[in-house]
C-alpha cells in the first residue's frame, strides 16, 4: 500500500515542483498549414487527435555548385523533401504535402512550371526520373502499405511495382544507360533491437534491378548497413554509404561513423575513399573522381561537402543540409535544409482516408474534460540539440497546459523549468486531473516521476503515488475512484479513497500505457509478455487476459474511441519508409495511426507518412 506521506512534501520541495496557483495565459499564433479549425464536433465522424514527433521543418534550396547563390526552390512556408535533379538538369523532382499527405511533383531549375506527379492517398516520395525523362522511380506504399519500389510511364500515367516485398524498399537511381535502377532494401535482414533498448534497428543493403522488375541482385555485402547507391558516370561503379546497424542509428545522432565505398557491379570489387570519425551519407559521384556527400559532426551542423581524389575536403554549403543532388553538369546542386526539429501543433487538420475518422495533429498526451470543450496536453520546452545543432522539442522540460479543444488561448496548468509534466488525464467528473510529474526519463540522482492530482484551476497539487520507481500515465476508472497506472514494469490499480495498490500485471514483461474502458469493464495497454509489443485488455480484477494484436512492429499508444466501439493506437508494423540513418532526432520513425473494433477486428490504418504518429486520443461527441 502506498499513500500520500510527509515525504511528498520534501519531494516536491527537493525537485522545485512548486505550483503557482495563477496559471498564465497566451494565445497561440496561427500554425504554418494554415487550416478552417473546427467548432464542434461531426456528428457522422470520430475526431482523432496525435502527435507527429519531431517531425523536421524542413524547405527545399538550390545553390550554385560551389554553395553561392543559394536560393528558395519553393515558397518558403512549403514543407518538401526528397529533390532530385533529372539528368539533363531541366527538371528537380521533390516530395511535398500540400494537402498533408506525401505526393510527388516536378520543378524548373528557376522555381516556374510546377507539375503534379503522382496524385494517391498512399505515401509517395523519392523520386528519380530516368535518364530519358520518360520514367520515374519512386517509392510507394499503394499496394500492402510498405514501401515498395515503383515505375511510372508519365506519358500513360500507368504504373507498376518492381518489388512486391513486405520489406522496406528506398532511394532509386538510374544507372546512366538507363537499364538498372540500384536502391536500398532491408529485405534480408534480421536486425533486432538496439542493444538494451527497445527501438527496432534497421540493417539494409544496396541492390539492382531492371525496369522490368527482373534480375534482382544485391550488390553489397550481407549484414550491416549500406545505403543512398548512385552510379558512376560510366555506369561501372555503385557508390555509398556503410557502417553497422547499431551505427546506423546512432548516425540520426551524429554519434556514429560512417564510411564512403563503391562496388564494381560486374566483378564485386569493393573500393573504400573515406576513413574519419564523421557520419557522411548521401554520397554522388561528380566529375573529376570526386565526391559529394552530406556530413554531420557533433556540436555543429556538419554541411554538404566535397571529396577529392587527393583527400582534400571541402565545405561547400554549411548548416543541417540533407538530400542533396547535383544537376548532371555539376553546375548545381539542389538539397533540403532542415531549420527545426518538431514544431508547435494545436488543431490542425491533416489528411484522413477514412471517412468515419477526422484526424488533427496536436501537442502529445491529449486528453479532454468530459464534456469535450477543453483539452489537455503537454508542451515540450525548447533546446538546441548537441548532437545536430538543430532547434529541437526537449521532453525534459514539459508544462501541462490547458486549451478550448477548438483551438485558441492556452493557460499553463503546470510547469517546472528541467522537469517533465505529461500524460495528465481529466477525472469523469472534469474535477481533478490525474498526472506525471517530475524526471521521468530522469538523470542519476534525480528523483522518479510520480503520479500527482491536481484541480482543473491549477490549486492543490498533491501526490498520490510516492515510491522510488517511475510511475506514469494514469488512466481514470469510469467511476472515478480508481486510477490504472504504470509502475516501473507493472501496472498497478489504486483506489483513491485509501491509497491501496493492488498490481494488475506481473514484473516478468513489460507493461505501459493503460486506459481504461468507458464500460468499467476492461483495462487495454500495451506488453511485450508475448516477444513483441502488442495490444491487450485484461479486467480491472487482473483476470480474463485477451490478446487483440498480433503482427510484427510496436504496438503502442492505444485508447478506448466512440464510447468504447472503436481503439486507435500506434503501429509500426508497416515498416521503414526510408534508410534509417538518414532521419534526425526520431529514434523509431514508422509509427502510423490504426483504428480497430473494440474486439481487434475490421484494422484500419490513418496515417502514412515517413513521420512517427503517436498518441492519438479521441474526442468525446
Amino acid at each position: 500500500m502506498t499513500r500520500i506521506s510527509a515525504a511528498s512534501v520534501s519531494i516536491l520541495a527537493a525537485t522545485g515542483l512548486a505550483l503557482s496557483a495563477e496559471s498564465p495565459a497566451r494565445t497561440i499564433a496561427a500554425p504554418e498549414q494554415a487550416a478552417a479549425r473546427p467548432t464542434q464536433a461531426s456528428p457522422s465522424t470520430t475526431q482523432v487527435f496525435f502527435n507527429r514527433y519531431q517531425a523536421p521543418v524542413m524547405r527545399l534550396f538550390i545553390a550554385a555548385a560551389d554553395g553561392s547563390n543559394e536560393t528558395a526552390l519553393l515558397p518558403i512556408t512549403e514543407l518538401a523533401y526528397s529533390p532530385s535533379f533529372s539528368a539533363d538538369g531541366e527538371w528537380v523532382v521533390f516530395t511535398a504535402e500540400p494537402d498533408g499527405q506525401a505526393d510527388l511533383f516536378r520543378i524548373r531549375p528557376d522555381g516556374t512550371a510546377r507539375e503534379r506527379l503522382t496524385d494517391h492517398p498512399a505515401f509517395d516520395d523519392q523520386g528519380a526520373l530516368s535518364p530519358d525523362g520518360r520514367t520515374l522511380a519512386f517509392v510507394s506504399t499503394r499496394a500492402r502499405g510498405t514501401a515498395d519500389l515503383w515505375v511510372m510511364d508519365l506519358e500513360s500515367k500507368t504504373s507498376s511495382n518492381l518489388t512486391t516485398h513486405h520489406s522496406g524498399n528506398f532511394r532509386p537511381r538510374w544507372s546512366p544507360d538507363g537499364a538498372w535502377i540500384a536502391f536500398t532494401s532491408d529485405r534480408d535482414a534480421q536486425p533486432g533491437n538496439n542493444p538494451g533498448m527497445w527501438e527496432h534497428l534497421q540493417s539494409t543493403g544496396v541492390y539492382v534491378i531492371r525496369p522490368d522488375g527482373s534480375g534482382l541482385r544485391r550488390v553489397t555485402d550481407e549484414g550491416g548497413v549500406a545505403g543512398s547507391p548512385s552510379w558512376s558516370p560510366d555506369g561501372q561503379r555503385i557508390l555509398f554509404y556503410e557502417t553497422d546497424p547499431v551505427g546506423a542509428y546512432l548516425a540520426k545522432n551524429a554519434s556514429s561513423r560512417t564510411e564512403l565505398v563503391s562496388v564494381d557491379v560486374a566483378t564485386g570489387e569493393r573500393t573504400q575513399y573515406t576513413a574519419s570519425r564523421e557520419t557522411k551519407l548521401s554520397p554522388s559521384w561528380l566529375s573529376d573522381g570526386r565526391i559529394g556527400y552530406v556530413a554531420r559532426r557533433s556540436g555543429d551542423n556538419g554541411g554538404l561537402r566535397v571529396w577529392h581524389p587527393d583527400r582534400r575536403v571541402d565545405t561547400v554549403v554549411q548548416g543541417a543540409v540533407r538530400g542533396p543532388s547535383w544537376s548532371g553538369d555539376g553546375r548545381q546542386v539542389v538539397y533540403e535544409r532542415i531549420t527545426r526539429l518538431g514544431s508547435t501543433q494545436h488543431v490542425v487538420p491533416t489528411f484522413s482516408p477514412d471517412a468515419e475518422f477526422e484526424l488533427f495533429l496536436n501537442d502529445p498526451f491529449v486528453s479532454f474534460s468530459p464534456d469535450g470543450t477543453q483539452m489537455l496536453f503537454s508542451q515540450y520546452g525548447d533546446r538546441n540539440s548537441e548532437a545536430t545543432g538543430l532547434e529541437a522539442s526537449n521532453p525534459m522540460n514539459t508544462s501541462v497546459e490547458v486549451m478550448p479543444a477548438s483551438g485558441g488561448t492556452t493557460s499553463t496548468l503546470f510547469h517546472r523549468e528541467g522537469f517533465s509534466a505529461f500524460s495528465a488525464a481529466w477525472s469523469p467528473t472534469g474535477e481533478e486531473i490525474a498526472l506525471s510529474v517530475g524526471r521521468y526519463f530522469r538523470p542519476p540522482g534525480r528523483p522518479p516521476a510520480q503520479i500527482a492530482l491536481i484541480k482543473p484551476d491549477g490549486t492543490d497539487l498533491r501526490l498520490i503515488v510516492d515510491d522510488e520507481l517511475n510511475n506514469g500515465f494514469p488512466s481514470w476508472s469510469p467511476t472515478g475512484d480508481r486510477l490504472v497506472f504504470k509502475r516501473g514494469r507493472q501496472l498497478f490499480v489504486t483506489t483513491l479513497e485509501d491509497g491501496a495498490m493492488e498490481p494488475l500485471t506481473g514484473p516478468a514483461y513489460y507493461s505501459n500505457f493503460p486506459a481504461w474502458s468507458p464500460n468499467d469493464e476492461r483495462i487495454l495497454f500495451t506488453s511485450n509478455r508475448d516477444g513483441d509489443f502488442d495490444l491487450y485488455t485484461v479486467r480491472p480484477d487482473g483476470t480474463h487476459l485477451e490478446r487483440l494484436t498480433n503482427v510484427p512492429g510496436v504496438d503502442a499508444h492505444s485508447t478506448w474511441c466512440a464510447n468504447g466501439e472503436w481503439i486507435v493506437f500506434s503501429s509500426a508494423r508497416m515498416g521503414f519508409k526510408d534508410e534509417m540513418a538518414l532521419y534526425d532526432a526520431v529514434p523509431q520513425p514508422y509509427g502510423e495511426i490504426f483504428a480497430m473494433r473494440a474486439d481487434g477486428s475490421d484494422v484500419r490504418q490513418l496515417t502514412d507518412n515517413k513521420w512517427e504518429d503517436s498518441g492519438a486520443v479521441c474526442r468525446p461527441k
